[in-house]
């Protein structure tokens, strides 16, 4: 068997710590102080479980890269190992095209009997791991049928976004938000839905506290919590959502729906400044008065194994 060549991406296993030294901490409950203390040493333990996995491996040449000091294209691997939750595989999607896939190892999965049990001190939540398909303890087992070629990856569709013509070197796996960055700031601007460059919906005017834009994949996160629906994962369609809308009368209809694969929306941003978010807050591009901004499903898909 030939041997692969795998990157292992780490959530850093300090990212739960608190209270420096010389302060006080700003948790108080003992619980919560006890939880976030084990939320970093399970993360730690699983780190150390996945890298003694690799090291039994001799058909695999690997190598450690925290997520932190990822700042250039993923090459030249057959295989990325993220290891921490879905922030960490977002994280790395927006490093990789679409030749190499993606392993997501949720290091630290939510425990419902400690949910309920904090439930009336403090949200006990730990990762959801939505797009991982292994845990600690079946991460072997994926991996060896992975490396059998019994597991193959799915596609996910991402968004495509351009700014006044010129396209934006990231794609959102999840979604994209669009907005001013004072939330408190009222947002204008207007959308149109379009095919091959052809107007195919009326124009929308919008006075509201931003877009947001999700793919399938992420239609199950911040859309959802906002009243959008659920899609299949491997659907190559958008869903779009208007965020509380002002005084939207007739066109309350226009304020949510779906860009079919073959159709993208074009905005225009009519407030003094803006901000697009691609996938949270970390990846963004400022925006001004008078830019347009195109998006679509044609950016390459993103190969991930899915649970």
């Amino acid at each position: 068997m030939a041997r692969r060549r795998l990157l292992l991406l780490l959530k850093p296993f300090d990212v739960f710590q608190f209270g420096q030294s010389g302060g006080a901490s700003p948790i108080t409950v003992p619980q919560a102080f006890r939880y976030l203390d084990n939320r970093r040493k399970v993360h730690k333990d699983a780190i150390n479980f996945c890298q003694d996995i690799l090291r039994k491996k001799s058909n695999i040449d690997w190598e450690p890269i925290l997520r932190t000091n990822l700042s250039q294209p993923i090459r030249n691997f057959d295989l990325v190992v993220t290891v921490g939750g879905d922030g960490t595989l977002l994280q790395a999607s927006h490093f990789l095209d679409d030749s190499i896939p993606v392993l997501g190892v949720n290091s630290d999965p939510t425990q419902v009997k400690e949910v309920e049990k904090f439930s009336n001190e403090f949200d006990a939540t730990r990762s959801t791991g939505y797009l991982c398909a292994a845990t600690v303890q079946s991460f072997e087992q994926v991996l060896d049928d992975i490396l059998a070629g019994q597991k193959l990856p799915s596609n996910l569709s991402r968004i495509s976004l351009s700014v006044n013509s010129q396209p934006l070197s990231s794609y959102a796996l999840n979604d994209v938000l669009i907005a001013d960055p004072c939330p408190a700031t009222v947002s204008r601007f207007s959308f149109r839905i379009q095919r091959d460059g052809e107007s195919c919906g009326q124009l929308v005017n919008c006075r509201s506290s931003g877009l947001r834009v999700s793919t399938a994949a992420g239609s199950t996160a911040a859309m959802l919590s906002a009243g959008g629906i659920a899609m299949p994962v491997l659907s190559e369609d958008l869903q779009y959502m208007v965020r509380e809308p002002i005084s939207p009368g007739a066109a309350i209809r226009l304020m949510h729906g779906i860009i079919k694969s073959d159709q993208s929306m074009k905005a225009s941003w009519f407030s003094k400044k803006g901000v697009i978010y691609i996938d949270g807050s970390h990846v963004f591009h400022s925006i001004q008065h008078g830019d347009s901004i195109e998006l679509s499903s044609k950016a390459p898909s993103l190969k991930v194994f899915l649970p």
